[in-house]
């Protein structure tokens, strides 16, 4: 594990990896874009979203299809978004959060994120798990076992770029998309009575608890991180002819490729409205149960293979762009890379574990359960994710021209407010629950948890605005520029130089020799944080402190032997205490240090070493990024 040296670039290895700026022609042009939206719509058709749809069409029929289209109308204006500010901004909306929100929001934001990725995950190794055991009779927790497999594959697909990884996602998405056409088509629904249901009707609180599922499952957070980051696999032209051809572009294939993902939904929904519906079995909820029914009240045996492959296929293609996303995440907030198949391999198993054990505990019976609790846990998510990215491509500071504009910024905030409501009632109904089931304890904890998610969630929804009026505030109250009239400084004598074995010293001490030249003492620092060092400070003798004194002394040998006045003085275990130490007894008028550019949980992690030694001294610091 390891900070990135791409801390600006979003996807790193395959950033701008395909060039549109090259002569194209035709449709050619519009090809050099396609393929983002893709790889986001397959969130929209995952096996955590077919649940809902087939509940809506076994039990209401063809009534709830304008709730779909509602949905997908939603999805395409804020994936719009998340698209808008990539292109624009060249950063990832877990970057863009990073560069904007302090470090403790920063850090639950990212919790959050990781949470939803492996909730989502959790629905997409069971939807799997139950397409395998659907077609093979292969048991739930052999399914589940092998859907480790598939951390090979999204590796082997990495290795080939990002269009070949498109075109793998793209043909999952013909594979389902043409398995629900052929069941169509079976079915015969009545075409005149699924036009009736793009027509808003009344809904009573049955099907409105149905709606509020499809709508809540409709807009994934982890798709709003991956499609800000996607876009920025294309080359673009920098200047504003270029950007907005990539923003059109852009739109025409998230338009086709989410529409693509609303046929396969509407499609489930109708299904389930032509075959269960119309046949009395309204009571289908399950998708074991839906397999088991499609056979004999088609009269194929083609349906239910065609249903089980379909779900596999929106299994595999999920969880792919899930890891894409997990990535992201990680190294926007965190600025942190780990190994591609370490993070596959972790996501997963904290989605298998908790599968494998409810299945072994509770039995196969119980799976739908875990396949709810893994949406209610995205719902948890959503407005985290939507409310930071309507600030951000409304910012005409951040975007320029291509900030949003105000009819499209009502819609946003609508939309927003409509997900956020939603999604919170179905969390207030589990609070309820607690409140009237539970113990003591846990309703002590469900509370603290609800407080702190409304302060969180206020804080990010009012910070950036907060943060902006602060600046404007700041700009209007400095007044008149001063007349500069005392510009001399004492030439520096002595400049501590504190060294941390990283490639960094070299360019350390290239910046401290600048400052003082030939006519500066210059004292070299490190400090031993070993465990012996802690104890026994200078009479350590272990293996680390022996090898850090002789490299500050071959360091200083090598200055000297240059014409520079060094001395070297070595540190013991608390890094900013000894600093702090050495330079005042040393008497030095200038301390030179590196900076390791990271807030957030990696300052829980490495420490604030930077901002409390300079609190803790009077000299000048110079940091060196």
């Amino acid at each position: 594990m390891q900070p990135s040296p791409y801390k600006n670039i979003s996807l790193s290895e395959v950033h701008e990896s395909v060039d549109t700026t090259r002569p194209r022609k035709g449709w050619r042009r519009i090809l050099a874009y396609i393929g983002p939206a893709y790889l986001v719509s397959v969130g929209y058709m995952d096996p955590g979203n077919w649940a809902t749809d087939l509940q809506g069409g076994a039990k209401f029929g063809y009534q709830l299809i304008w709730v779909l289209l509602m949905s997908n109308l939603m999805a395409l204006l804020l994936q719009g978004l998340s698209a808008r500010l990539g292109i624009v901004r060249r950063r990832d909306l877990a970057q863009a959060n990073r560069e904007v929100y302090p470090p403790l929001v920063n850090f639950c934001l990212y919790i959050l994120a990781e949470i939803a990725i492996a909730a989502c995950d959790l629905a997409e190794v069971l939807g799997m798990a139950l397409g395998i055991y659907l077609l093979t009779g292969l048991p739930l927790i052999w399914g589940i076992s092998i859907t480790v497999l598939d951390t090979l594959l999204l590796l082997w697909l990495q290795n080939y770029g990002i269009r070949k990884l498109e075109a793998f996602i793209l043909a999952l998405v013909i594979i389902i998309g043409m398995s629900f056409l052929i069941e169509i088509f079976l079915a015969k629904p009545d075409m005149g009575e699924v036009v009736k249901g793009f027509v808003p009707t009344a809904l009573n609180s049955e099907a409105l608890y149905i709606a509020v599922g499809i709508i809540g499952a409709t807009v994934m957070p982890h798709n709003l991180y991956l499609h800000s980051a996607l876009v920025q696999t294309r080359k673009i032209k920098p200047d504003k002819e270029g950007i907005r051809k990539a923003i059109r572009f852009n739109m025409i294939d998230s338009t086709i490729a989410l529409n693509a993902a609303f046929f396969v939904n509407a499609a489930i929904l109708v299904l389930a409205a032509t075959v269960f519906f119309k046949s009395g079995n309204t009571q289908v909820a399950r998708i074991e149960d839906a397999h088991e029914l499609l056979s004999p009240l088609l009269g194929s045996q083609l349906a239910p293979y065609l249903f089980s492959i379909a779900l596999i296929a929106a299994g595999q293609s999920s969880t792919v762009t899930g890891t894409l996303a997990g990535q992201i995440v990680m190294e926007g907030y965190l600025q942190l890379r780990i190994n591609p198949w370490l993070r596959r391999l972790l996501t997963r198993l904290i989605a298998i574990v908790p599968a494998v054990l409810v299945i072994g505990i509770y039995g196969e019976d119980k799976l739908d359960a875990l396949l709810v609790l893994s949406q209610v846990i995205l719902s948890l998510q959503l407005g985290f994710a939507i409310i930071p990215l309507i600030h951000f491509v409304s910012d005409k500071e951040g975007m320029g021209e291509f900030a949003i504009r105000t009819h499209v910024k009502i819609a946003a905030w609508l939309v927003a407010s409509i997900l956020v409501f939603l999604n919170v009632k179905l969390v207030v109904e589990e609070i309820v629950q607690v409140f009237e089931t539970g113990s003591i304890g846990l309703k002590i904890l469900v509370s603290a948890a609800a407080l702190a998610f409304a302060w969180l969630f206020l804080t990010m929804t009012f910070y950036p605005v907060i943060k902006s009026r602060r600046a404007k505030k700041n700009l209007s109250m400095h007044g008149d520029v001063p007349v500069l009239s005392n510009l001399s400084v004492t030439p520096l004598s002595h400049i501590a130089v504190a060294l941390d074995f990283t490639g960094k010293d070299e360019k350390i001490i290239a910046h401290a020799l600048k400052q003082g030249n030939h006519a500066a003492k210059y004292t070299l620092i490190h400090v031993v944080e070993t465990a012996s060092a802690g104890y026994l400070r200078e009479s350590a003798d272990d293996n680390e402190t022996r090898k850090d004194e002789q490299r500050l002394v071959s360091f200083a040998g090598q200055l000297t032997a240059m014409g520079y006045k060094v001395e070297t003085s070595l540190g013991y275990h608390n890094r900013i205490n000894e600093i702090v130490r050495i330079v005042t007894e040393s008497g030095a008028d200038m301390l030179v240090m590196g900076a390791h550019r990271h807030t957030g949980l990696k300052d829980l992690l490495y420490g604030e070493t930077v901002n409390q030694v300079r609190h803790r001294i009077e000299i000048p610091v110079l940091i060196v990024s």
